[in-house]
C-alpha cells in the first residue's frame, strides 16, 4: 500500500470519529430549550369561574383563561390547587408564582402582593317585577322606592350615597333579597349581575326582569379581579398584562368568556 492511500484512509477514519464525536454535541445545540415553568394557584370551588370537575381537574373561566395566556406567554403552567384560607401566605412563601382565582383588588390586598391589570369586572344592575317596565333606573327614578341589596356591600355603599331618596333595605344574602322582591316587599333589588342574571334564569325569577344597568352617572365602581403576585415580580407581572392585552384584543377572550356567561365582563 502506498503511503498516499494509507494517509487518505487515516483521514477518512479520522473524518468518521470526529464526526461521531461532534453528533451529540450538534444535537444537543439543536434542541429547543425547555420552556419556562410558572405555578398558579387556583382554588377551585368559585364556579363557574374555577372548580373541580369530576374527574378530579381544575376547570372553569379562570382555567380556561389562564391556558391561554399561557400560551401567549410561551410558557408551562403547573395549577396547584389551594384552599383560599391561606392562598396569600403561600404566595409570599414561594409555594407558587401567582393566585388566579377571583381575587378582588382591594387597597388592604395591595398592601401585601401586587395585582395585574384586572382580567374581569363584575358589573352591577338593578332588577324589579316584570309589572314595572325597564328604563330609567337614577337616583331620582327610583326616588320613593324600596330596594333591597346585600348588607355591608359595595352595592349597599353605593345606594347609601346616591339614593338618598330611596328606601335601602339590606340582607344577609342576596337571596333573601331575591325572595323580598318575589313577594313584593322590596320594588327592586341592586346586586351582582352574575347572581341576579342566575336568579331570573330560575323558576323563582320568572316574576322579575332586569330594569337597567347603573347609570353612569354616578358611576358605579365595577369590582375587578386581578392575578396576585408577589411586589418584586414585576417582570412576570408584565408578562401576564401584555398577555391579558392580547387575548382581549384578538378575541380569545370573549370566546372563551361567551362558555360562561352570557354578558361581557371585560
Amino acid at each position: 500500500m502506498s503511503v498516499l492511500s494509507l494517509g487518505r484512509k487515516l483521514a477518512i477514519a479520522g473524518g468518521l470519529l470526529l464526526g461521531l464525536g461532534m453528533g451529540p454535541c450538534l444535537s444537543q445545540a439543536q434542541a429547543p430549550a425547555p420552556q419556562p415553568v410558572i405555578r398558579i394557584a387556583v382554588e377551585g370551588a368559585y364556579p363557574p369561574f374555577n372548580f373541580i370537575d369530576s374527574s378530579n381537574e381544575l376547570q372553569g373561566f379562570e382555567v380556561d383563561l389562564l391556558k391561554s395566556l399561557c400560551e401567549v406567554m410561551q410558557v408551562r403552567c403547573e395549577l396547584v390547587q389551594h384552599e383560599w384560607d391561606g392562598i396569600i401566605r403561600g404566595l409570599l412563601d414561594r409555594d407558587y408564582d401567582a393566585i388566579m382565582s377571583s381575587m378582588e383588588i382591594t387597597e388592604r390586598r395591595r398592601k401585601r402582593i401586587a395585582f395585574s391589570d384586572p382580567y374581569y369586572r363584575v358589573p352591577a344592575i338593578f332588577i324589579g317585577s316584570k309589572e314595572t317596565a325597564p328604563g330609567e333606573v337614577s337616583p331620582a327614578a327610583l326616588a320613593g322606592k324600596t330596594i333591597g341589596t346585600t348588607d355591608r356591600s359595595d352595592h349597599e355603599t353605593y345606594l347609601r350615597e346616591f339614593y338618598k331618596d330611596s328606601q335601602i333595605e339590606v340582607y344577609a344574602k342576596p337571596d333573601e333579597a331575591n325572595l323580598d322582591l318575589l313577594v313584593g316587599r322590596v320594588d327592586a333589588v341592586f346586586g351582582d349581575k352574575r347572581l341576579l342574571t342566575r336568579f331570573l334564569e330560575s323558576r323563582e325569577g320568572s316574576c322579575c326582569h332586569i330594569l337597567g344597568d347603573t347609570p353612569k352617572n354616578p358611576a358605579y365602581r365595577h369590582q375587578a379581579y386581578g392575578i396576585g403576585l408577589r411586589k418584586d415580580d414585576e417582570a412576570l407581572r408584565e408578562q401576564f398584562n401584555r398577555a391579558i392585552a392580547q387575548v382581549q384584543a384578538d378575541g380569545t377572550y370573549d370566546r372563551i368568556r361567551a362558555k360562561y356567561f352570557s354578558f361581557d365582563i371585560k
